[in-house]
């Protein structure tokens, strides 16, 4: 049982952390309690809607837009009136997705990021920078970020690009109506030959891994995809009511890019250019890249700033018919990612996501100073740290002769119950920050999601003497005397490589953790600190024997989102199992359990089976020491005071993260409250290509 020693005022919240959870009087200097409440770490909003609470289709009396727009572009002839540039039956965010009600035109979300984009190709894997860039740009089939608002009875993903679906009677189809007469932000239609082409030619290619990870295999073995015209397209699967794959198909599985600007760079329908050549065909300073999303990049300064406009045909509205987004303009500074929580507290950032728990004491201190410009409030404890071992023993990642003598030590049960025995979680949590805020790990799914079983949860408790006996009896001895173990056989030192982010102090703090524990059992570990999308692409390509991971995919702590990554379901689907050169797996006895544990939950509709197979999966999962988990902890959504909108609660990750889940589209500055933050005012994308 958790200790929950917390008051939702901020000025007690300080005081408990500072006082180690004493309940002193609260402060006299914190006038209002809303400025800067956080919520009890694990907490949250209680979900109370259905999906058509949030968002549905259907036509509107009446649109409008900016009034700038319609001066300055409609009325001059730049532009076609907006009715002609919305679908007949536009996407209508409601009410219930607006906690402030409806919003008015205007004004710029400022952000930060640390990150650098490469590039707008998505669809061939070019990262935009992270930190919410790419979900201001990219629309997917379906979307799930805002799911923490709907309740377990109702849970279903919202319509997106696809707006209706309907299974055959025997659930092997999948028949999906596409929004009709929705367009690019260049103005070009959206149609079945976007999705088309993504799956074609990005999905199934080989030789291309979108950004997401979509592959042959995230959408079920054997799956079809066909158009029946071009707003209509049918999946066949093998196993019958798969829903899962509806939450496969949100962000950042399927997100289709322009296939009318695509395609002539695709070596497929290009042959003088080679997949490299695809895949960086569009850089970053080639802006004002077509999108389906809310915002428009139409100006990059490298490591200073990306300027997003509004998009003239994006193709939602709320339920006055105002077109969205709200904000007429969307800023990304590229700072450093410890500098976005400085940003917001300063008052020159307008959101960011606090997820480095060594600042969390510092945040709560500023956001009790009166007139703080910020509002706090803390989600689920929905992010955790683990260390992934290689368990491929066939070649992934092409390891040398010492890389896969660590391969086998991982794949022997021994070996991994030891490491994580030998892990003191309680004084990694210390290290990070005091306070209730991080608590053990003991892998698996997170406490947090309603799939959560504790009694199927082997928790692996700190006990070096048990982990060095365990070493010992399976022969991983110290056979040179030297003070560190040899591999098996007379081997020279057991040297095995942490591939860990550099990037923030949580993940140095971690990583020197594990080396100082695993020492203490007799094992040498080697940090390599990997950042960016180096970091990503070592782990993709298999090239790491253990990786220092934060969960930033879904699946455990939602579990119907990205089910199929938590075991080798397919040859490419597992963080750390994947097939090599061969297309072979080389499954564990344990890891064909979990296989088969997961099918069991996606094959069923039945309440009482998927948790009963989760329960099962968890058991293996914890049992077999198949990731070390190391600590889970909360985020804080950090929002400035002007804007309007944001769920209180939001996590900073669930569905997906809090960009998304917010909903930005719908946030909004007060007419009052407006002024000074926008760049380029009155102003739109330009011609991507004008020499076409």
């Amino acid at each position: 049982m958790e200790r929950r020693c917390w008051s939702v005022e901020a000025g007690i919240a300080v005081l408990l952390l500072l006082a180690g959870c004493s309940a002193p009087a609260p402060s006299a200097g914190v006038a209002d309690p809303q400025a800067t409440a956080a919520l009890a770490p694990g907490g949250g909003v209680r979900p109370r809607l259905k999906p058509a609470d949030l968002v549905g289709f259907r036509s509107l009396p009446a649109y409008s837009e900016p009034a700038w727009v319609s001066q300055d572009f409609v009325a001059k002839g730049r532009l076609p009136p907006l009715r002609d540039r919305l679908p007949k039956q536009p996407l209508v965010v409601a009410a219930g997705a607006m906690p402030d009600g409806i919003g008015v035109h205007g004004d710029a979300l400022r952000q930060v990021t640390g990150g650098r984009p490469e590039g707008w190709n998505t669809s061939a894997g070019q990262s935009q920078g992270w930190g919410g860039v790419d979900i201001g740009t990219l629309e997917c089939l379906t979307r799930t970020g805002p799911l923490f608002l709907v309740r377990s009875d109702a849970l279903q993903p919202l319509p997106n690009l696809a707006r209706r679906w309907t299974w055959s009677p025997d659930g092997h189809q999948l028949t999906m109506d596409l929004v009709e007469g929705a367009r690019w932000s260049d103005g070009h239609p959206f149609t079945s030959d976007d999705v088309m082409f993504f799956w074609t030619d990005n999905v199934l290619d080989p030789q291309v891994s979108p950004l997401g990870g979509a592959g042959p295999d995230s959408f079920g073995a054997g799956t079809t995809l066909e158009a029946l015209g071009p707003y209509t397209i049918r999946w066949t699967f093998r196993q019958a009511f798969p829903e899962d794959v509806l939450y496969q198909m949100a962000y950042g599985k399927f997100c289709p890019g322009p296939a009318h600007v695509l395609r002539p760079q695709h070596p497929r329908h290009n042959p003088r250019n080679s997949y490299a050549d695809y895949r960086n065909a569009f850089p970053a300073a080639r802006v004002n890249f077509p999108v389906m999303g809310a915002w428009v990049a139409t100006e990059y300064r490298p490591d200073d700033i990306i300027i997003f406009r509004r998009n003239p045909y994006y193709w939602k509205v709320d339920a006055a018919g105002q077109q969205l987004p709200y904000f007429d303009e969307l800023q990304y500074r590229l700072l450093g990612w410890n500098d976005r929580d400085i940003q917001v507290i300063a008052g020159t950032s307008d959101l960011a996501n606090v997820e480095v728990p060594g600042n969390y004491v510092e945040v709560l201190r500023q956001a009790a100073k009166p007139g703080a410009p910020f509002r706090i409030a803390f989600g689920p404890r929905g992010a955790a740290y683990a260390v992934l071992m290689n368990l491929s023993g066939n070649g992934w990642g092409e390891p040398d002769a010492r890389g896969q003598q660590v391969r086998r030590l991982n794949r022997t049960l021994a070996f991994r119950q030891a490491v994580s025995l030998a892990m003191d979680r309680q004084a990694l949590a210390t290290t990070l920050v005091k306070g209730p805020f991080v608590l053990p790990y003991a892998g698996g799914i997170l406490p947090d999601t309603p799939f959560y079983d504790a009694a199927a949860t082997v928790q692996w408790g700190h006990d070096a003497a048990r982990a060095r006996a365990l070493l010992d009896d399976a022969g991983i001895i110290d056979s040179d005397g030297s003070g560190m173990r040899n591999f098996p056989g007379g081997g020279p030192d057991i040297e095995i490589v942490l591939t860990a982010s550099p990037d923030t102090a949580t993940d140095r703090s971690l990583a020197e953790g594990v080396q100082i524990f695993a020492r203490e059992i007799g094992l040498r570990i080697i940090l390599r600190f990997v950042g960016g999308t180096q970091r990503d692409a070592a782990g993709a390509s298999g090239q790491f024997d253990w990786l220092l991971s934060r969960n930033n995919t879904t699946e455990l702590i939602t579990v119907v989102q990205g089910s199929d990554a938590l075991a080798p379901m397919g040859p490419y689907t597992h963080a750390f199992h994947r097939a090599g050169p061969g297309g072979r797996l080389d499954l564990l006895p344990y890891e064909r359990d979990m296989v088969a544990a997961v099918a069991a939950f996606q094959d069923s509709r039945d309440p009482a089976v998927r948790r009963a197979a989760m329960a099962r999966y968890q058991r293996l999962s914890t049992a077999n020491a198949n990731s070390i988990g190391l600590v889970r902890f909360p985020g804080a959504l950090i929002v400035n005071r002007r804007i309007a909108n944001v769920p209180p609660a939001t996590p900073i990750f669930m569905f997906n993260w809090a960009e998304d889940a917010i909903m930005r589209e719908r946030l909004f500055v007060p007419r009052a409250r407006q002024g000074g933050a926008e760049l380029r005012p009155r102003t739109l994308p330009g011609c991507f290509d004008c020499r076409s």
